[in-house]
């Protein structure tokens, strides 16, 4: 099956079932629902089917595709999947579901229409399977500017106060990171001999000048969309405005757009630069990771409060890609699919206990787990997995960018530590204010607040649950995926591990 083409039909698949949805009654909205979720259940059978028959140790790029799409400037409907965008496709599949049965309710309070709503769901599943799937700078440069449309709407037509400001600004801040990638592209076909194929640019022997100045245009958009500090005021605003569901995809799928681009196009592309450039990427992560990292503790909106955590565990992933290092890159990969899955879980707890308070202030609370004790314990999982508990995945990760980024900047290593302790601090901060302590007197007079986690919301929470355990416990199959991409990437830009030292001073002795 290895000729079967996976990555075109996973692309196009939501979309069809997006169009469907759509045109479904507005009166039916029950059965919107069921078919956006059969759907998005079909297209994770597709990507399982797809993992499985990708080889590890075989070619880099596999599951190859290319059809013709602009012969005038070299355009082509192009596929591939590397180890990295295997993981964020399986992630991509495993959450949209997951988020569609958690967003059940979530239009109903709208005046919007339902079947609309999980339609823009699955064409924003297309536009994030396309952009991780393309290997044409040109396609994927096509991808990375639709989906902010879907995201705009979900946004701006079914979030919650001040929607519409959150959605303009995401859109403002992403279209000017586009225009900074559009320059760099059209730059990139003249310099390429007009072209758009990977392949065939990361051959090019590119001027040291012009190969920074296009880096640079690729970074800043990919800075913008993760986001890293100073770029990432548009994050807290678009993280608290939008539905629990569509904010877990912003937050655990759509911001790693950005540090995968850096990792398949800055380093491959402009090895040079990428070198000349990684103090000044370090320095925005460290600092993006304290800086986040203090303003989260301050937070009295849970949304808010998640999506500064987000900005700080962002930072390490940089450190990590910039670090130069398998073990350190291997960790941010990791971190990428690991924080996606944590975050996400997050999120949507979040969700359900702002759909039952009808607040997102962490002041209406307090004492709420004597009356959801089972919500308020996931919760608590939740947070701890975010600050990266041993035993819980994001731990895994972590633990591998700061060992990897140890053995060649020590202070970047130290440093970064602290963000840890400082995430102790506002996850604890942040459930002790809501689940603990004395129970708020106007919580039991809500109705909803008496109602634990549902059949529904229990199906929702227990897979990302049991994936969390898994690759906190086990994270081999993830890493043999991982591992060669991230070393072929390593290669790119002609960076080698360092050689240990241990055993050669006990020799030397």
């Amino acid at each position: 099956m290895s000729d079967f083409p996976f990555l075109s039909v996973l692309t196009v698949a939501p979309l069809v079932g997006a169009l469907v949805v759509a045109f479904l009654p507005r009166r039916r909205p029950e059965l919107a629902k069921q078919v956006a979720f059969g759907w998005s259940l079909a297209v994770l059978a597709l990507a399982v089917f797809m993992w499985f028959s990708f080889s590890a140790g075989g070619d880099r790029f596999q599951f190859h595709e290319s059809y013709p799409w602009i012969p005038a400037w070299g355009v082509n409907f192009t596929f591939a999947a590397d180890g990295i965008a295997l993981v964020m496709l399986m992630l991509i599949a495993v959450l949209v579901p997951l988020v569609i049965l958690a967003s059940w309710h979530d239009a109903d309070r709208s005046k919007r229409s339902v079947p609309v709503y999980f339609a823009l769901l699955l064409v924003l599943e297309t536009t994030m399977i396309g952009v991780f799937a393309a290997a044409d700078i040109f396609l994927f440069y096509v991808f990375f500017e639709v989906m902010l449309v879907p995201m705009y709407f979900l946004i701006g037509s079914f979030g919650g106060h001040q929607r519409q400001y959150a959605a303009v600004k995401f859109f403002l801040y992403s279209l000017v990171g586009g225009l900074f990638m559009l320059a760099a592209v059209i730059g990139l076909w003249v310099v390429g001999g007009n072209t758009f194929d990977w392949a065939k640019l990361t051959e090019i022997d590119m001027q040291t000048g012009v190969g920074r100045w296009l880096f640079l245009g690729f970074f800043i958009a990919f800075a913008i969309k993760a986001p890293f500090f100073p770029f990432h005021t548009w994050l807290p605003d678009a993280g608290g405005a939008a539905p629990a569901g569509a904010a877990a995809l912003l937050v655990g799928v759509l911001d790693k757009v950005g540090t995968f681009g850096i990792l398949r196009y800055c380093l491959p592309l402009f090895p040079e630069a990428s070198r000349w450039f990684a103090p000044y990427a370090i320095a925005l992560a460290l600092v993006g990771i304290i800086y986040a990292a203090l303003v989260a503790i301050g937070q009295n909106d849970l949304k808010r409060l998640v999506s500064y955590t987000s900005i700080a565990h962002f930072g390490f992933i940089g450190i990590g890609i910039f670090a130069f290092t398998t073990q350190a890159g291997t960790g941010a990969v990791l971190y990428m699919l690991n924080h996606g899955l944590a975050t996400g879980l997050l999120f949507l707890v979040v969700g359900m206990l702002v759909a039952r308070r009808g607040s997102a202030l962490i002041s209406d609370f307090g004492g709420a787990g004597k009356l959801l004790p089972l919500l308020a314990g996931v919760f608590f999982f939740a947070g701890l997995a975010s600050l990266a508990l041993p035993g819980t995945a994001p731990f895994v990760s972590e633990f591998l960018v700061l060992i990897g980024t140890f053995t060649v900047n020590k202070p970047v290593a130290v440093i970064a530590t602290l963000g840890i302790i400082l995430a102790a601090a506002y996850v604890l901060w942040m459930v002790q204010r809501t689940t603990q302590g004395t129970l708020n007197p106007a919580l039991p007079q809500i109705e909803a607040m008496k109602k634990d986690l549902s059949l529904r919301e229990k199906a929702v929470v227990a897979p990302l649950i049991a994936l969390i355990l898994l690759f906190g416990f086990y994270p081999q199959p993830v890493l043999d995926v991982i591992n060669p991409a991230v070393e072929a990437t390593m290669q790119d830009i002609g960076a080698t591990d360092p050689a240990p030292t241990v055993g050669v001073q006990e020799a030397q002795q």
